[in-house]
Formats: C-alpha cells, structure tokens, sequence
C-alpha cells in the first residue's frame, strides 16, 4: 500500500466515525492547553517570586537549621 491509499483510509475511518474523532480531537485540544496553562503559571510564579526576594534584598533573607521534631 501506498501513503495516498492508507490517507484515504484513515479519512475514511474519520467520516464514519465522527463523533469519536471530535471527541478524541477536544481531548488531545484540552490536553495540550492543559500543559501550555500550567508552564505558563509556573513560569509567572517563578518569575514573581523571584522579583519579590529581588525587592527584599539578600540581607533580608536569613537561613536557619530546623529543630528535631524527635
């Protein structure tokens, strides 16, 4: 078999199953704005983030060792 045959097919297999191919369509829309979404918040809040320990200063941040909790 050829590509142009096995295209047909599978444009074949799509108009006879139109439901399936929308709903698996808006599926794979849904999953791929899903992803795009949340890199897009995690690059805001790190960026955020970063500018607010920006604004503070380094001598406003201190690091201590936590307590035993044992």
């Amino acid at each position: 078999m050829n590509y142009s045959n096995l295209f047909k097919i599978a444009m074949r297999a799509i108009a006879a199953n139109k439901l399936r191919s929308f709903l698996t369509m808006l599926g794979i829309i849904i999953g791929v704005a899903s992803v795009i979404a949340m890199m897009a918040i995690g690059q805001g809040s790190k960026k955020s983030i970063q500018a607010n320990i920006a604004e503070m200063g380094s001598n406003m941040i201190m690091i201590r060792p936590g307590q035993d909790k044992g």
